[in-house]
């Protein structure tokens, strides 16, 4: 059984790179905890200002993100616990905020659900509240349409 074990794949000269499905980050990866902070904080004090948009907030959040596999794990959980935040002190109307968000901040939304679901215990954060966001009440799979599920399936930059 020992041929189970062998990589057939180095010796296919067309096999396809994981680094040929999507540029890489262009951003130094050691860098990106301390962006992620920085982030967070700038999230935080814009959600707390009197009259702020939480749109803005959670557009904030999504945008220019850490991806791929040399971003360190405390990036990523960093900009994981942001999002979820923001989703998580929600109030008013969930679909019109999420119609004020381009798609490619929806698809990144999807993607930061779906992470926050395979993540155990959040803490305050109840597990409601992001299945609320993801389709329970039809929120972003309703204004995002399925379209975001396919493409969030189908990216190979893992956040």
């Amino acid at each position: 059984m020992s041929f189970c074990k062998i990589d057939i794949d180095v010796f296919d000269e067309d096999v396809l790179q994981e680094t040929e499905l999507y540029e890489p980050d262009p951003r130094d990866p050691t860098r990106a905890p301390a962006e992620a902070r920085q982030k967070q904080t700038n999230v935080r004090s814009a959600a707390s200002h009197f009259g702020y948009v939480i749109s803005g907030a959670l557009s904030t959040a999504l945008d220019s993100l850490p991806y791929g596999p040399n971003v360190l794990d405390e990036a990523k959980n960093l900009i994981l616990q942001t999002v979820v935040s923001v989703l998580n002190n929600t109030k008013g109307t969930v679909p019109n905020i999420l119609k004020s968000l381009s798609q490619d901040a929806q698809d990144t939304l999807m993607k930061y659900i779906y992470k926050g679901m395979g993540v155990p215990g959040w803490g305050d954060v109840s597990g409601s509240v992001i299945l609320a966001w993801h389709g329970t009440r039809r929120y972003l799979t309703e204004v995002a349409g399925t379209g975001c599920i396919v493409r969030v399936m189908s990216d190979r930059r893992t956040t």
